[in-house]
Formats: C-alpha cells, structure tokens, sequence
C-alpha cells in the first residue's frame, strides 16, 4: 500500500494472533471519519469487510497480490463508501443487509441483498445480524480457533479496550434503548468468540471478548434501570 500522494498510507498490518490470515487496511494520514477495513484470507477465498474511500492502483495491486477478492461485506452504510469501485476492480459481489437498502447511494449489480439474522459467506464466515446502530447493522463472526468478532462500530469498543458499549448515533451521543441492548446480548449469546475488532486502529479485544461482551450489556443495562428508578423516586438525574 505504501505512503503515497493519494492518502493510502502504511502498509498493512496483520491482525494481531488471529487464527488465520487477515489484513487491515486504513487511509493515512487520517482521511474522513478514519475506519479501517479488512480482508480475510481463507481456503474459500479473501473478504474484503467495510470499505475505505480510498482505491489507488498501489491498494488495487495490494490486494490483487493476495489473491483478490472473492466477497465484499458491509457492516452498515457508514462503511459503504466506495463499495461499488471495489466490488467493480475485484469483480466481487457486494454482500449487505435488506433493511439498508434505502441508503445505497449508487446502483450497483454487484450488490447482494440479504435478508433474516443471519447469512453465512463461507463454511466458517457468518454475518450476524444485530440492528441497533441501523436497522441492518451487521456483525461478522468467524468461527476459526477461539473465535473473531469483527464489530464495525455495531458494537463498540471502548477506550482501554476492556469493555464495549452501543449507541445509535455516534456524533450525536444518543445510546440505544434497552430493548435493542437486550436484542444484541442474545443474538450474540450463542456464539463464542474471544477477540472482537472494532472499526477503527486500536480497538481490539485480543482475549474473553464474548465474557466482554455480556459483562457490558449487563452494565449498560443496570445503567438504564438506575437511572429509571431515581426518575421514579424524585431524586436529580442528568440530563
């Protein structure tokens, strides 16, 4: 990828200890709301989850030198960006939830619209899901060795990268109810994962990211309730 005039910047970096190999991608210097993408290698061929605007021909020769793309994935249409150029160079379908539709911007027939709580791209590959953020916020979960999550901001990792948390609108810091907080806890109950990756640099669970997980819903959700019963009973709560 290389540091290069048209933003694509260092080159990219291995997951760390992931079961298998997978390779993050990320625009320097910092270049619209900064996530980072990655692709998975796997016997039934490289998927490309999230995208970046970002597509020079030095990140077209990156990944054509891994072998292509076989699928792209998308967490929600924050991460669509340039879905439609990727999926074009790598002749790759576009794999993104029904209940999204209504944000795709450019029309595309590479776009694959799948619908119910779960779709599975490879015999270990799974997308999952868990609305919240979006109607269609999708996780996906990878089911080598001890498990990998790959969160987008569906579920976000805090700072210190010891618990995550859920909101519905980032730059306007409004959470999600409780009932949308309950509905991810229990979809993703079933799954075991210990490492989680968020959207952007940094965000990494590396161990109990599942125990993680239904540690902070139960948090959040104690929150919520505190926060009820001192309404109830009259006492000054922040607003």
């Amino acid at each position: 990828m290389g540091r290069t005039e048209s933003f694509c910047g260092d080159p990219p970096q291995p997951m760390d200890a992931a079961p298998a190999l997978a390779v993050s991608l990320q625009t320097v210097p910092h270049f619209a709301i900064g996530q980072r993408a990655f692709i998975i290698q796997t016997p039934e061929g490289n998927i490309l989850w999230d995208c970046i605007a970002c597509l020079d021909d030095a990140s077209k020769a990156l990944v054509h030198a891994l072998g292509g793309l076989t699928a792209i994935a998308l967490s929600h249409p924050h991460y669509t960006t340039t879905m439609q150029d990727w999926a074009a160079e790598f002749n790759a379908p576009i794999y993104l939830h029904s209940d999204d539709q209504q944000w795709i911007m450019r029309k595309s027939p590479a776009v694959r619209l799948w619908e119910g709580e779960s779709f599975s791209l490879t015999s270990q590959i799974r997308l999952i899901r868990l609305g919240g953020h979006f109607a269609g916020g999708s996780v996906l979960h990878w089911s080598m060795a001890e498990g990998v999550l790959l969160a987008g901001d569906i579920i976000q990792v805090t700072p210190g990268a010891d618990a995550v948390s859920f909101m519905w609108s980032y730059p306007n810091l409004l959470p999600l109810p409780a009932h949308s907080v309950r509905s991810i806890r229990d979809r993703l109950n079933p799954l075991r994962f210990a490492k989680i990756y968020g959207a952007f640099s940094g965000q990494d669970i590396l161990q109990r990211g599942d125990d993680i997980v239904r540690q902070s819903s139960a948090k959040y959700l104690a929150c919520l309730q505190s926060i009820g019963s001192s309404q109830d009973d009259g006492r000054v709560t922040r607003s």
